[in-house]
This record gives structure tokens, C-alpha cells and sequence, in this order.
């Protein structure tokens, strides 16, 4: 069996989507942790606009876009939250003009794009009724834009603004290996060297890939703030970044050495993931060269996607474990369904989920955010 070629034939465009719809799985109704991160990030976004603001003279037209928006309550969220940083920028400057803003809003084409359009109409209403309790009123206007962001998606020279959280280290695909990654599910300890280089090549080629589009499409003084899962330690395998990934592996061995999944199928399935530290995307940055860095911050961020109020320690916990493997049952159900089909699909998350309690129960971890700021150079 050619296990390379198994996982290219993986068309990533179509099955690296979060989970659609509004369910107990879903990821409209399991993506907290990526809310906090948004709001840890928020005053890097300011000082991007505001510097923005001032460099294009106070535009009257002000062109930004969401890449990997995914759906749910964030996506509005962030759209809202940059027409009201707008607005406060203008307040800074004493400046009574509204702009008009457009927003794109892009992901792969499986994204529910469905649930954000239904949603815009109550956004616009709510931001209205926001901006109008403030003596402003600063039209916007938004779209939906599918397709992979590591392809060209806009009109040259058209974007003032680009944000992305949380999405830049899924790869546009499972990296071209020459050895089996064993028993493992993403990078791990256990990995091959090749494996390991391999991950780092794909992430390499694909954010130089992204930096060289979002250049052609920026105009020169542009500004682009990137939040990206990422990890402190030069070690692309240190724990911080691939223990929840280890934990869905071990569950999976266990189905494996039960006879419920062939050890086959696990052999040929590799996470479309890498984590990058903050060294290794200011080299990119700066070895792609279209870009200069204004900042570049790590940021921790706690694992549990919710916070347990009035409950003792062990129920905590118990919160804590059961909302992270829903969590994360909303990011990678629809790559392991489409792998190891539906008919194992409960099985592997509940023991995932327990996996991951148990894991909560014996230390706190944390996900290591890296947000750079950039500026398009003239």
C-alpha cells in the first residue's frame, strides 16, 4: 500500500471544516476558545487599524477580509469588532467622517457559509442600533468569499486590511512522507526524522505561499494581524503542541488493538496541522520579503473551553475534560469521519473525551498563541 499516496489523495477542501450547524457538536456552539483568543488579540488589532488609519490618511472606503472565518457567533463577532475599532479610531482623531467598510469573509468552500448569511441581517441591525447610540453610522458591508487562502482570492492591490485567527496552521495539505508515521497521528516523539521534516517543509512552502497572495492583493501600507496555534519551544514536537493530537491517537490504538479499526487505516492517517514557534514564522515573513513585522507576541491561553462556576474540584474537571472533547470534536470530526467512516465515529470521540478529562485531571495545559502584525512595504 502506497501510504503517501493514500493521504494525498486526501482532498483536504473538502473535509477540513469545522462541524456545520448549530448541534451539540457543532462548532458554533463549541468554539469559546477561540472567542478568548479573538478578545487576547483585540488590542493588537486596534493599534494595527489605527496605524493603518493614519498612514492612508483617513480613508473613505476601508477594504478588509476574515481569512478562515470558520462560522458561528465568532465570525460576526470579529466583523463587528472591527467596524467598532474603526470607530473609535475616528473618534481618536477627531475625524466626524464615516467610512464606508467592506468585509470579506472567506473559508474553504464546505464552510457553512449558510449560517453566517442568515446571521448578517441581525448583525447589521444590532450594529446599527450600536453605532446610532454613538451619533455614528458607518455603513458595512459584507461577503462571503470561498476558497483556499492559500490560492489568490482577491482583486490585486485591493485589501487595507487582513486578520486570521486560528487558522493558518492547517496545511493546505497532509505533508508527502517518505516513511509511515507509525502508531502516531500527527508529529510525535515516536515520528520518523522524515516525518518531522516533512511537516516543516509543508508549513514552510504553504505560509510563504499565503504571504506571496496576500501581498499581490494588499495595497502598500497595508496592515495584516495573523494568530496562529502555535507552540513556545523549537522542539516541533514538544508537548505543548502535540499532546491533544498524542491523546486521539492513543484512542485510537486502543480501537486498533480491539479489532475495531484496522491498523492500516491508522497507519495512513496524519493530521493536516503544523504549529509553528515565533522564530520560525518571522524567518518566513521575512524570507518572503513583501512584508515588515510591527509585532510579534506569544500568548498562552487555557485549554478548558468553558469555566465551571459554583462547582467543586472533581466537577470542574469533569466540566472542563467534557467541553474540551466536544471542542475538539467540533474541529476534527469531519477529518476522522472521513477517514475511518461513521460507523466508529462515536466510539473514538467518547474515548477521546475521556482521554482528554483524565489527561485536565492530572495537569492544566495551555495553547500557545503566535500573533504577528505586519505591514505591506511600498
Amino acid at each position: 500500500m502506497d501510504v503517501a499516496q493514500c493521504e494525498r489523495d486526501m482532498d483536504i477542501a473538502q473535509v477540513l471544516h469545522m462541524n456545520v450547524g448549530d448541534g451539540d457538536y457543532s462548532y458554533s456552539n463549541n468554539s469559546l476558545l477561540q472567542r478568548k483568543v479573538i478578545s487576547m488579540t483585540k488590542p493588537i488589532i486596534d493599534d494595527a487599524l489605527t496605524n493603518l488609519y493614519s498612514a492612508l490618511n483617513f480613508p473613505k472606503t476601508l477594504i478588509m477580509a476574515d481569512l478562515g472565518c470558520s462560522s458561528g457567533p465568532n465570525t460576526l463577532l470579529v466583523a463587528s469588532e472591527l467596524v467598532k475599532s474603526v470607530y473609535k479610531i475616528r473618534q481618536k482623531f477627531g475625524n466626524d467622517e464615516s467610512p464606508e467598510i467592506q468585509i470579506y469573509l472567506n473559508d474553504l468552500p464546505q464552510n457553512d457559509f449558510n449560517a453566517i448569511f442568515l446571521s448578517v441581517s441581525k448583525f447589521r441591525k444590532n450594529l446599527t442600533n450600536q453605532m446610532v447610540s454613538n451619533n455614528s453610522s458607518s455603513p458595512c458591508y459584507i461577503s462571503g468569499v470561498p476558497g483556499s487562502f492559500y490560492t489568490r482570492l482577491f482583486l490585486r492591490k485591493s485589501l487595507h486590511f487582513v486578520y486570521s485567527s486560528y487558522s493558518l496552521m492547517w496545511l493546505s495539505q497532509v505533508p508527502e512522507m517518505i516513511d509511515i508515521n507509525k502508531g502516531n497521528i500527527y508529529m510525535s516523539t515516536t515520528s520518523p526524522p522524515s516525518v518531522i521534516k516533512a511537516y516543516c517543509e509543508q508549513f514552510q512552502k504553504d505560509f510563504s505561499t499565503f504571504l506571496k497572495f496576500r501581498a499581490e492583493e494588499m495595497v502598500s501600507e497595508g496592515r495584516m494581524v495573523l494568530t496562529i496555534l502555535g507552540r513556545q519551544s523549537d522542539d516541533p514536537c514538544s508537548k505543548e503542541c502535540c499532546y491533544i493530537w498524542d491523546l486521539l491517537a492513543s484512542s485510537l490504538k486502543d480501537m486498533v488493538a480491539e479489532g475495531l479499526i484496522e491498523e492500516e487505516k491508522l497507519d495512513s492517517f496524519n493530521i493536516p496541522q503544523y504549529t509553528p514557534s515565533p522564530k520560525e514564522v518571522r524567518n518566513e515573513v521575512e524570507k518572503e520579503g513583501s512584508f515588515m513585522i510591527d509585532r510579534l507576541e506569544v500568548s498562552e491561553v487555557n485549554c478548558d473551553a468553558s469555566t465551571g462556576n459554583n462547582l467543586n474540584l472533581s466537577e470542574e474537571e469533569d466540566v472542563q475534560g467534557y467541553n474540551m472533547g466536544k471542542c475538539m470534536r467540533a474541529v476534527a470530526e469531519p477529518l476522522v469521519l472521513s477517514h475511518f467512516g461513521e460507523s466508529t465515529i462515536d466510539e473514538v470521540f467518547k474515548r477521546y473525551a475521556e482521554n482528554i478529562k483524565s489527561s485536565m485531571s492530572r495537569e492544566k495545559t495551555k495553547h500557545i498563541n503566535v500573533t504577528v502584525s505586519v505591514i505591506r512595504k511600498g
